[in-house]
């Protein structure tokens, strides 16, 4: 029996948006239930663009509805907040977005409200103009990110708010990354182009290679092999700031997934440490280091208390990627703007803090300490610098500049659009 992706897709996303699943295991465990390619990709653009609009359309549904359906129909309500993903973002045509909405609700066994969502999805059509103008009042449906996070967009950069959240809401590239261990990057991108991929060498970054859309990037030549990783170009600038030396002892903190710790290894023959709190992001590193062909020391320990796995043997690099808001990964993984509040910030504020504090004695004297987040939260980044200035005498600021981005305190910040890259934060400290 066939599956109808859009019902498919409508459970997934009321998983995602009212119950607080996380996008990519929600794929993870929802693709293998289509045998069609076509019908996966559909799959995970209805996903991903229906979490990135969801502030949008859900505040739709209230003008449309008489009676919410969030909690007594909530894949129904998701399919509808689906169905105006279709007409407005996805842009197919308006019949068979409508039709195949309302096939939705049956494959759903809610014949009953087939009817309803016809009638809502057309009422959308008839009423557009006034409902966008209705939509657009409202700061939080007009960019589709919750109100507490573009209030201090706002605060934190108010020339730049706009143009941050309306990076966040278009489809970014695919970033690969060639593992110059086993590939040299022009070789790469004859690979993929002679598959019929438009591949691209990045203008700056050494190794970055890009694509104009997402793919099964397993389906990639060179994938099984090792040639490349799947890597945002704002990320792999860690590797160029920490200046690596063969031989080297390094530590790469908060390593999960592995993206920073296998870069850092195709780049140097150091001894490196990944250390990653959570045993099972930890085995994903191990999975990374295996299909790469590399090599590295994975621990699992808090890097907040080091006694508890640290051998006393100083590292000549840190590099601290520090668990944060991830406010400058949205366009690439849109379900936080659904998942993360600010009493969060706080929160990571202070374990940031605990971080670099319980990791700055381990480092050599003469050794650097590049502080990494995906955050443009100023909360996050320059005051975490300035508290770490204050708290040591031995601790200076080695300045840098990027092609793209701007100077944000002592470091470095890009934001989500700066040549076309997520955003990311970067500091380089050095012990004096």
């Amino acid at each position: 029996m066939s599956v109808d992706t859009r019902a498919l897709a409508a459970e997934a996303l009321a998983e995602i948006a009212l119950r607080g699943a996380s996008l990519r295991e929600v794929m993870e465990r929802s693709a293998p239930k289509l045998a069609d390619s076509r019908d996966r990709a559909l799959l995970m653009a209805l996903l991903s663009d229906g979490a990135r609009w969801w502030l949008r359309f859900d505040a739709a549904l209230d003008l449309l509805l008489d009676k919410p359906l969030r909690r007594k129909e909530p894949a129904v309500h998701a399919l509808l907040v689906l169905g105006l993903v279709q007409l407005e973002i996805l842009q197919l045509q308006d019949y068979a977005a409508v039709a195949a909405t309302v096939e939705a609700a049956r494959a759903l066994r809610r014949p009953q409200l087939a009817g309803l969502v016809n009638a809502v999805l057309r009422r959308w059509q008839r009423e557009r103009e006034t409902l966008l103008t209705r939509l657009d009042a409202d700061p939080q449906a007009r960019h589709a990110h919750p109100a507490w996070l573009a209030a201090t967009l706002a605060r934190d950069w108010p020339e730049r708010a706009e143009a941050v959240m309306a990076a966040d809401n278009q489809e970014p590239p695919l970033m690969l990354r060639a593992n110059r261990r086993r590939i040299e990057r022009d070789a790469l991108i004859e690979r993929l182009r002679a598959a019929g991929h438009d591949a691209q060498a990045h203008a700056w970054l050494r190794d970055a290679i890009a694509l104009p859309h997402s793919t099964d990037v397993t389906r990639l030549p060179g994938f099984a092999e090792g040639a490349f990783a799947v890597q945002d170009g704002a990320a792999q600038v860690a590797a160029d700031l920490a200046e690596l030396r063969d031989g080297q002892r390094v530590l790469d903190a908060c390593a999960a997934p592995g993206g920073k710790t296998c870069h850092l290894l195709e780049r140097a023959a150091v001894e490196l440490t990944a250390l990653e709190l959570d045993p099972a992001r930890a085995a994903r590193i191990g999975q990374n280091l295996d299909r790469l062909g590399l090599e590295a020391q994975v621990l699992i320990g808090d890097a907040s208390t080091p006694r508890a796995w640290w051998n006393e043997q100083r590292y000549e690099r840190i590099l601290v990627d520090a668990p944060c808001s991830a406010t400058g990964v949205l366009r690439r993984r849109p379900d936080v703007r659904l998942h993360r509040r600010e009493q969060d910030i706080a929160a990571l504020s202070t374990l940031q803090r605990r971080i670099v504090s319980g990791l700055w004695p381990l480092l050599a004297r003469g050794g650097r300490l590049i502080y990494v987040t995906c955050s443009v939260l100023r909360a996050e980044n320059e005051a975490l610098i300035d508290f770490l200035l204050e708290a040591t005498v031995d601790a200076r600021v080695l300045p840098f500049t990027l092609p793209v981005g701007q100077a944000a305190g002592h470091g470095w910040q890009i934001l989500p659009g700066d040549g076309d890259l997520d955003g990311m934060y970067y500091a380089v400290l050095e012990k004096i």
